[in-house]
């Protein structure tokens, strides 16, 4: 939510902060705003509800002068509406100062109260703009935008990242974090601030992350780290491994588009450097050692959304390699409901961004609880990753469409190599059953590849239903988190009623939803594994299909039982019962992609969403 843009250097603000701010759209976001000091040390700002498009137009018609120094922002709107004067920069000291945020003040009521009783006004109804009043007042009595800050910030509760600029300090951005991301670019005679490393991976892939309650000084030459009190942190410096280009649709229709297009690629990186000859060996995993490892009892895994449902695949998994009890749990009950943590407990953290709010501040409560901890990210720097243990980056690349697709398959696969490395260290596989679980997952990159040439079919069934106006999905087993997965997706793209259920449940009440014509999609285990399995979905197919659905099968190649009963089938490649969800998800995300694309929907930007929850 919200993305956030600071640049000092030469006069190219301009370019750095509406560059940034387009390669930050997929946060989700409902207004624009930039702030400038041009060369005569003059502070201009310009804002507009509505996409950054209209922003853009607004500076066509009325420019705003270049400059070495600003600060640019998208708002996805919490206190307030989203109008133009709520959106950012926020001003103070007169109209010198200019304030972007991300997050949320939490006790800005109070502030604004003490601040109107000193006589200020307030233009906008945001907790922002409290934030910049106070630093303007206290900028005057420092003169010192730094000193400022660590005044402000300690009278802030809630979670929120800030960047200033004065105009009595040209060539000079702050910033300051608490609960919310915040990422240094390093450049050659010019720095670059960020909500994370897509505002300015255009101009440099050198990139620093800022800690928690810490404070952070910009000029051309130089950067400054400091926490609330002023003591100097120690930085590490970390290299971006993707470019630009990687974070740019390249000739394809959506965003989402081209992502579904690199699953394959998404979970061949993943993989890459963890096996060898079939032997699995994750080497981030040396932070806990075999010692550590050998020594967990029992896992929890907790996420939210897409993420949540890739740990309900991976249970399967691990449990049964592993044997041990895995619990699943979504981030925002987690802490609230006193769960039982013992210090052999290894709790997993699953996050693309790595910034989820919630699963943020569910991980440092299972740390402060005695638990390990161990996440699963796919953004270098993030702040989950930096406070855990451990980290399995997934390496998918960029992910910008809202809607998640190939980190959801790149967190299977990491989290299966998870599962096959704690197998290793534990004795529950034989060297022979590892190699073969490994062989496995080392051969989807290019079963997904075969599942992605069935995406002009799969269009085709999507635009015969675009009138479609509910959709249920089935499965079991693994199958089960898949199903859940499609529903979600059909949600957030074609704003239809759409549900996942467990497929033994459907005697148990949801059959009741059956009526002529209602679509159903049912992923069906292979016949190969469990036959009991296997015959028992085959039968909740023919229940449905007696009482009118229409029935849209995701099957393995070759399963005849399934084709008398199915109005429709989507095959999928062999592959073991475990493996088969990271094939059987993909004609549902392109199911839902094409449904939304039909109905001319915007399929990378759904509304009311953001791509980083970065508020609980």
């Amino acid at each position: 939510m919200c993305g956030i843009v600071g640049y000092v250097g030469d006069q190219k603000s301009l370019e750095v902060l509406l560059g940034g701010l387009s390669r930050l759209e997929y946060r989700g976001y409902d207004s624009a705003g930039i702030a400038v000091i041009d060369e005569h040390g003059t502070l201009n700002t310009a804002k507009r509800a509505g996409k950054l498009a209209v922003l853009k137009k607004d500076l066509e018609t009325s420019p705003v002068a270049n400059g070495s120094t600003g600060i640019g922002h998208t708002r996805w709107a919490t206190h307030g509406g989203p109008t133009d004067h709520n959106a950012h920069p926020h001003l103070g000291d007169d109209g010198k100062l200019a304030v972007i945020h991300n997050g949320i003040i939490e006790n800005f009521g109070e502030l604004k109260a003490e601040l109107v009783a000193e006589g200020f006004e307030f233009t906008s109804e945001t907790d922002t703009e409290a934030a910049a009043i106070m630093l303007g007042r206290e900028y005057r009595r420092t003169g010192d935008l730094t000193a400022a800050f660590r005044a402000v910030v300690r009278r802030l509760d809630g979670a929120f990242t800030l960047l200033a600029v004065h105009q009595d300090q040209p060539g000079v951005v702050v910033g300051a974090r608490r609960n919310s991301p915040l990422v240094i670019g390093l450049g050659d005679g010019e720095n670059f601030l960020g909500s994370d490393v897509a505002a300015f991976v255009e101009f440099t892939r050198r990139a620093v992350a800022i800690g928690q309650d810490q404070i952070v000084t910009i000029t051309p030459l130089a950067v400054a780290v400091t926490d609330f009190d002023g003591a100097e942190v120690e930085t590490e410096e970390f290299e971006i491994s993707w470019d630009a280009s990687a974070a740019e649709k390249g000739g394809w229709s959506s965003f989402m588009q081209k992502e579904v297009s690199e699953e394959p690629e998404a979970v061949a990186k993943t993989l890459l450097g963890r096996m060898n000859g079939g032997v699995v060996r994750i080497p981030e995993l040396e932070a806990f050692g075999d010692e550590v490892l050998s020594g967990i009892r029992r896992i929890t895994i907790i996420a939210c959304g897409t993420a949540a449902y890739s740990g309900m695949v991976a249970k399967y998994a691990i449990e049964k390699w592993c044997r041990m009890p895995v619990d699943v749990e979504l981030s925002h009950e987690f802490r609230y409901r006193d769960p039982v943590i013992t210090p052999d407990t290894l709790v997993i953290s699953i996050s693309q961004s790595g910034e989820t709010m919630d699963t943020l501040m569910a991980v440092k409560y299972a740390k402060e609880a005695g638990a390990r901890v161990l996440s699963i990210c796919n953004t270098q720097g993030a702040t989950i990753p930096r406070e855990s243990e451990a980290v399995i980056y997934t390496h998918a690349g960029p992910e910008v469409a809202v809607a998640s697709t190939k980190a959801f398959v790149a967190q299977i696969a990491a989290l299966y190599l998870f599962a096959l490395h704690l197998a290793r260290v534990k004795g529950t596989l034989s060297e022979e059953e590892l190699a073969a679980q490994a062989a496995e997952l080392a051969a989807i990159p290019d079963k997904l590849a075969t599942v992605l040439e069935s995406h002009g079919e799969i269009a085709q069934l999507a635009r015969w239903m675009a009138d479609t106006r509910a959709v249920l999905f089935l499965g079991r087993h693994v199958g089960f988190p898949v199903a859940l997965e499609g529903a979600l997706k059909l949600k957030e793209l074609a704003y239809i009623h759409a549900e996942g259920f467990a497929a033994g449940e459907l005697k148990h009440g949801p059959i009741a939803l059956i009526e002529p014509g209602q679509a159903v999609f049912v992923i069906v285990p292979s016949p190969r594994g469990s036959a009991t399995l296997h015959s028992k979905v085959v039968s909740n197919i023919q229940e449905i299909r007696a009482r009118g659905a229409r029935v849209i099968a995701i099957a393995e190649q070759g399963d005849a039982a399934v084709l008398p009963f199915a109005d429709e089938v989507i095959p999928i490649p062999l592959a073991a019962p475990l493996f088969e969800p990271l094939l059987a998800v993909i004609p549902l995300q392109i199911f839902a992609m094409e449904l939304a694309a039909a109905k001319g929907l915007d399929v990378d930007q759904p509304r009311n969403l953001a791509k980083s929850v970065t508020v609980e």
